[in-house]
C-alpha cells in the first residue's frame, strides 16, 4: 500500500476552473502587492526630500499625524 504525504492527505483536488480562478487570484494579490511596495517606497522618498527641503530653509519639521475614523452610525 502507498502511502501519501501527509500536506497532501485532507486537500481536495481543484476542478480546471478553480485552478484557473486560482491562478487569476494569485498574480491579482501579486500585482497588488507590487503596487502597495511602489507606493510605500515613493511616499518614503517624498517625505525625505520634504525633511530635506524643511531642514534647508530652516522651516520646523511638522509631525504628520492622522485623523481618527468617525465611529459608524448603526
Amino acid at each position: 500500500m502507498r502511502r501519501q504525504a501527509e500536506t497532501s492527505l485532507f486537500q481536495p483536488k481543484l476542478s480546471q476552473m478553480e485552478k484557473r480562478v486560482d491562478a487569476t487570484t494569485r498574480m491579482a494579490q501579486a500585482i497588488t502587492d507590487e503596487e502597495a511596495s511602489a507606493r510605500e517606497a515613493k511616499t518614503a522618498r517624498l517625505r525625505a526630500a520634504r525633511l530635506a527641503r524643511e531642514a534647508a530653509e530652516g522651516l520646523p519639521v511638522q509631525k504628520v499625524t492622522r485623523k481618527k475614523k468617525a465611529p459608524r452610525k448603526s
